[in-house]
């Protein structure tokens, strides 16, 4: 301390070496801190502009696949004697399941389609519009590997036909499409014009 006229030592002012609590606020560490001492949370344009779009992305695609359904369902179900010589010509199932399993794919189709037409139980509704097209995946691969010449009957007909016009790679290739679309779908199943809303059954904004 500087000695004075007086003979009396100066008081020191402790300003200009502490930090005082206005100062720490003012500080620009202070804005980014949160008061758990977490790391502060972050948005970016892309992020905010998904969260905005994504209920119109996810309607789009849960109205595409309740198309798919609903027409897979109502072509079959026009004709079930040949939805019933379809799943024969499989060849994967016991004689006295054919009938059933044919006869009742189409309304399993179209319920399903209703449901995701509807967007009531979304996430669970493309969860077995999913899986019914693993099937039909692995069932159309199975009738390739096993040299079958076969009309799939995804959407009505069915049966054998000529070697020459079979299309099992493009129909394998469509199935897992519609199996991806059901996977995001899954993944953000909140849209718009749902009744998983007004019932409350729409999952929270990811």
């Amino acid at each position: 301390m500087a000695p004075t006229l007086g003979g009396t030592s100066a008081p020191h002012d402790p300003r200009p070496n502490d930090m005082t609590a206005r100062d720490a606020l003012a500080s620009p560490d202070a804005d980014h801190a949160l008061p758990d001492g977490g790391e502060p949370t972050t948005t970016t344009p892309a992020a905010d502009a998904w969260r905005r779009w994504q209920p119109w992305f996810s309607t789009v695609l849960r109205l595409g696949l309740a198309g798919v359904a609903l027409a897979a369902g109502l072509l079959k179900i026009g004709d079930l004697p040949g939805s019933v010589r379809a799943t024969r010509a499989y060849e994967l199932l016991p004689e006295v399941l054919v009938a059933p399993v044919g006869m009742a794919l189409p309304m399993i189709e179209i319920i399903i389609g209703l449901l995701l037409l509807l967007g009531l139980f979304t996430r669970l509704s493309a969860l077995a519009f999913g899986a019914l097209m693993v099937a039909f995946t692995i069932a159309i691969a199975s009738a390739w590997a096993r040299g079958l010449a076969i009309d799939c009957g995804c959407f009505g007909g069915g049966g054998p036909i000529d070697p020459s016009e079979t299309v099992y790679l493009q129909e394998i290739l469509r199935d897992l499409a519609f199996v991806a679309g059901a996977a995001l779908l899954m993944a953000w199943p909140r849209s718009r014009l749902s009744l998983d809303r007004p019932l409350g059954l729409e999952p929270t904004a990811r």
